[in-house]
């Protein structure tokens, strides 16, 4: 599959690369790519925007969430018709709050440009973690939000190829449910801070069935 990966920071560059080690052909867009040269990118072609987006069957928004939409708007409808959008931004303010505490980035975007397929996750855990979930111990939960159910199975094959098993995988609904997604990088904060590490994950645990009447 073609990827195309919007931002060549840390996060686009470690799903860039469990992607290509899983044999996806990927590039990264950048605003200035004539600007990237000699710094580490992971040996991945570095693009500009509309480029990255003409490339991909999938986009991943890896911009930092308070540019996402001038990003977008910038690649213009277009380009990103009929595109599967894979959102792992939050927007947060220099103080730490989230930039948009009424909705979700997600639900911004889809609103935007209703000519994606956007589907919110990663977004409640750091990029070690997103493409090494062995790195935690034992199973752990990811989340996907989005109005696609298509684009969410397409998602849910690219979570697998970073090491996910489909059990680890929980379809929380439309691209309102985002809004938790997102707003769970409050209670990230405080718990990486309780911790001493970004390196950690969610478990949803079910009530036990013989307690299900």
């Amino acid at each position: 599959m073609r990827i195309g990966l919007l931002g060549t920071g840390t996060v686009a560059r470690a799903l860039a690369s469990r992607w290509a080690a899983a044999g996806h052909d990927v590039v990264l867009g950048s605003r200035k790519p004539g600007e990237r040269e000699g710094r580490p990118d992971g040996g991945h072609t570095v693009t500009g925007l509309a480029e990255a987006a003409a490339h991909a069957d999938v986009l991943v928004n890896a911009t930092p969430g308070t540019a996402s939409l001038d990003v977008l708007d910038v690649i213009g409808a277009p380009a990103l018709t009929g595109k599967v959008l894979i959102d792992v931004a939050v927007g947060l303010t220099e103080d730490m709050r989230l930039s948009h505490p009424g909705v979700s980035l997600g639900e911004e975007i889809q609103a935007a440009h209703p000519e994606l397929r956007v589907v919110k996750t990663l977004c409640t855990i750091t990029a070690a973690v997103m493409v090494a979930p062995d790195l935690l111990d034992g199973p752990s939960t990811v989340f996907l939000s989005g109005d696609d159910d298509d684009a969410k199975r397409t998602v849910g094959g690219l979570l697998t190829d970073l090491g996910w098993p489909a059990t680890s995988l929980l379809d929380l609904g439309d691209i309102a449910t985002a809004r938790g997604q997102e707003h769970f990088a409050l209670l990230f904060l405080g718990i990486a801070g309780a911790l001493g590490t970004h390196r950690f994950n969610v478990r949803l645990v079910p009530v036990a069935r013989a307690a299900v009447r």
